[in-house]
């Protein structure tokens, strides 16, 4: 039988992890905040026009902020996300789907997951986007 001292001492164990945890979050958050104030104690403050002006590219703005661009590249960014997420989620699924237990349930949540990709993909296929012109 356990007494109540060993009880005790097995939540005092339990929660000095915590405390470790806790106490180096405060410690980050200080070390944080110390450095923002010295920053902004220690910095000359003086704004000229040039200071205040938007920097781009070391090219001066000229003109109007509005630019025109082709949407055709964030259809490309938009595949490389599809197919970037389908490489994260596969990769985890073939340690998994070895694992015994775990293989009919496994294999259909991959194929759904595909399907839902391979429309994705057809849809970019009916759309143009995958020819090179």
């Amino acid at each position: 039988m356990r007494t109540a001292s060993a009880d005790v001492r097995l939540a005092a164990d339990y929660f000095d992890g915590y405390a470790t945890v806790g106490l180096l979050a405060v410690v980050g958050v200080l070390f944080i905040a110390v450095a923002f104030v010295a920053g902004r104690l220690l910095r000359p403050v003086v704004p000229t026009p040039e200071k205040l002006l938007t920097y781009e590219c070391g090219v001066d703005p000229v003109g109007e902020g509005w630019a025109h661009t082709q949407v055709r590249y964030y259809v490309y960014a938009f595949l490389y996300v599809i197919f970037a997420v389908d490489s994260i989620f596969l990769f985890p699924w073939a340690t998994v789907f070895a694992a015994p237990g775990f293989g009919g349930a496994t294999l259909v949540e991959m194929f759904i997951f595909l399907g839902f990709l391979a429309v994705g993909l057809l849809y970019a296929w009916k759309k143009g986007v995958l020819e090179w012109t």
